[in-house]
């Protein structure tokens, strides 16, 4: 399994993700700058968090027209894998590879702190190895994480099993108090219907280390990694 991780001017968790998936996965990763048109026979392609063309217009809005994500939407196309978190999951939904969109936070607030995430989708490889009766403490970093869609995307969301996580709380109960930004129904992140895109808020690659003191992270990268090479 080789990893192709995206590198836009302001991308500020490039390096995060290369080492998370280094040491989560011990499988090969490399950088992909944005103004290449060309994935390296990569695998699973990452689009990591930060602010890219500094949120300009709107998150993600100017990085979806990147040289190198003509080639991410034709990946994904054809079946490849493709994995947003923060504001590479703002850029996958600006791309339309996921539905929604990602809003202003309810408090109009930046926010960075700790979450709790329950895992929903049972279809999913980022989720199917994960312990359904835990909540991952996962930390987020956002200003724009928001997640919004109309009621017949949810919908169809729900009916799909497209639903990755939901915040809640330590716990594991999903209620309005654990919501940290307002995303409708508690949603921290969504699959498309052929199940090889994924965006999520939280930063995963943020809590995959021991140093760190949270290794919550880790389980994330590892569940993927385990269902496609099983």
């Amino acid at each position: 399994m080789k990893f192709g991780v995206i590198v836009f001017p302001g991308s500020n968790c490039d390096e995060d993700m290369v080492h998370a998936l280094e040491h989560s996965t011990g499988s090969e990763v490399v950088k992909l700058w944005h103004k290449e048109a060309d994935l390296k026979s990569c695998d699973f392609i990452i689009v990591p968090g930060g602010f890219s063309y500094g949120d300009y217009l709107r998150t993600g809005a100017i990085a979806r027209f990147s040289p190198v994500m003509d080639k991410v939407v034709d990946h994904a196309e054809k079946g490849g894998y493709v994995f947003g978190v923060c504001n590479g999951f703002q850029i996958l939904t600006e791309a339309g590879l996921l539905p929604g969109v990602l809003l202003r936070n309810d408090n109009m607030k930046f926010t960075c702190k700790n979450v709790y995430l329950k895992p929903e989708s049972k279809s999913s490889i980022i989720t199917s190895k994960l312990d359904r009766s835990k909540a991952y403490m996962i930390p987020i970093a956002h200003g724009e994480g928001k997640y919004y869609a109309n009621e017949d995307t949810i919908k169809e969301l729900e009916k799909n099993d497209n639903i990755l996580f939901r915040y809640c709380n330590e716990y594991g109960i999903v209620d309005s108090a654990s919501n940290p930004n307002g995303s409708c129904n508690n949603i921290a992140g969504v699959s498309n219907n052929r199940k090889n895109v994924f965006g999520m808020m939280p930063h995963p690659e943020r809590a995959a280390n021991a140093i760190l003191g949270n290794e919550d992270g880790k389980a994330i990268f590892q569940s993927l990694l385990a269902e496609v090479l099983a």
